[in-house]
């Protein structure tokens, strides 16, 4: 039998293995990026010249909260998830107390009738961005601890529903009717993945929808953009302006659009055309195959991000998972919302293209949604490399599982599936190994 400090030896061996980031991931994330940083100056400088700024203003704006995204970034793909994860309780709190902020004198401010923001003194911060990520970080800790109750409790499926629709009614005061439905969608479909059943689903998710549009029925607004919604054409000039105006320049745009740059709807025709109607934008100036290639780079995210959290189930890091589900469902949900909009499917909503429109907020934690995304992508991958290098040496296995003081979690590894099965997780047995920007498949 190995002595103690072979034991210890051959465990630390084990630890010096890497994890790789998702290249695919990462991709997509520059791709986006740099799709906005073109499309924000394309789109910005009429609208900026109108307002008798620099051409750049909105540019420069945009380029510096993406610089803040990426530090963002940075930090939590270098962050431990289980560290993360500790903290599950604290960000729960921390979205109430973002979310109740807006209303406190002098630290809420109010733009445009809606008290969104909180004033931070060199920018304006838009509170729910936050909370958005937030809350799934807290979610994804519920899940983990109530994973065999949610099933079959009503008691432990209503208190995530039950959180979210308190968030969806600070939202409502502020107002924010379109976060809050992209808030309240994100959780049931966590709780859904979580192991809910879709019949215990289905009778909040109903008296949900009732709520919600008897909501709508109450401000007159939000029914003339649901009237306008449905022809826009028939108020032209008032309710359907923005979406009359969406429609002509995805039009122009027909095959191929009229190049970057030449897009006229932009001239003081499209309202907020840097932000909620870029979508309109890149489809005049680069036409259906361009349009194309953005929803195709939306799609792969979605398949990669789902993908990636149903790997970490089967390896058993739940909280990995769910919160990878609960990233993929945000980003593509709103990206979905986002183009049904400018494509006059959806009602409008106000929700930004990720990482493409230009705004501040929501650029910084979508470029923080992709930095825990990708570290959950090198943990998994660590992960799933230990346990193929324990099931290819089966006798440092019997050794490392001898001694339970030195890697308890390697001894199930001996145990292991086959190739073809979904591997066990094993658990670090020392202190953490920082990944490298390199080291990517």
């Amino acid at each position: 039998m190995a002595t103690l400090t072979e034991r210890a030896s051959q465990a630390l061996r084990f630890d010096d293995l890497e994890g790789r980031y998702d290249p695919w991931l990462l991709a997509i994330a520059i791709t986006l990026a740099s799709i906005g940083v073109v499309m924000v100056a394309s789109s910005s400088m009429p609208y900026a010249m109108s307002g008798g700024l620099s051409p750049f203003y909105y540019l420069e704006r945009h380029l510096v909260f993406l610089l803040g995204g990426v530090i963002l970034a940075i930090v939590l793909m270098h962050t431990e998830l289980r560290r993360i994860e500790e903290r599950g309780q604290a960000m729960l709190l921390l979205c109430f107390m973002l979310l109740m902020a807006v209303f406190v004198p002098g630290v809420g401010r109010t733009i445009n009738g809606a008290r969104r923001w909180l004033n931070l003194g060199l920018a304006n911060f838009q509170a729910v961005e936050a909370v958005k990520l937030l809350m799934i970080v807290w979610l994804a800790t519920y899940l983990v601890r109530h994973r065999d109750e949610i099933g079959d409790s009503w008691k432990a499926l209503l208190k995530p529903l039950v959180t979210a629709g308190a968030m969806a009614g600070l939202l409502l005061l502020q107002p924010d009717f379109g976060s809050s439905m992209l808030i309240l969608a994100v959780t049931v479909g966590m709780v859904w993945l979580g192991g809910a059943r879709v019949r215990n689903l289905a009778i909040p998710a109903l008296a949900g929808l009732a709520v919600m549009s008897f909501i709508v029925l109450l401000e007159p607004y939000r029914v003339r953009r649901l009237v306008s919604f449905q022809n826009p054409w028939a108020d032209a000039l008032d309710s359907g302006y923005q979406l009359v105006q969406a429609l002509i320049a995805i039009g122009r745009g027909n095959w191929t659009g009229v190049g970057l740059g030449g897009s006229i709807l932009k001239l003081d025709y499209l309202p907020e055309a840097h932000t909620d109607f870029i979508f309109s934008v890149i489809a005049e100036e680069f036409g259906f195959l361009g349009v194309c290639t953005l929803v195709g780079l939306f799609a792969l995210f979605t398949w990669r991000a789902l993908r990636l959290g149903l790997r970490c189930i089967e390896m058993r890091r739940r909280f990995s998972g769910y919160c990878a589900f609960g990233i993929g469902l945000w980003i593509s949900l709103q990206a979905f919302v986002s183009m049904g909009v400018n494509l006059g499917i959806l009602p409008t909503k106000g929700l930004t293209l990720p990482l493409v429109s230009s705004g501040g907020s929501s650029v910084l934690m979508t470029c923080a949604a992709f930095g825990l995304l990708l570290r959950v992508s090198y943990e998994l991958d660590r992960a799933e490399r230990k346990a193929m290098r324990l099931r290819a040496e089966p006798g440092r296995v019997d050794a490392m599982a001898d001694n339970d003081d030195i890697a308890t979690p390697v001894s199930v590894v001996a145990h292991l599936p086959k190739r073809n099965s979904a591997p066990i997780p094993v658990q670090d047995a020392r202190g953490r190994i920082e990944p490298r920007i390199g080291g990517m498949r």
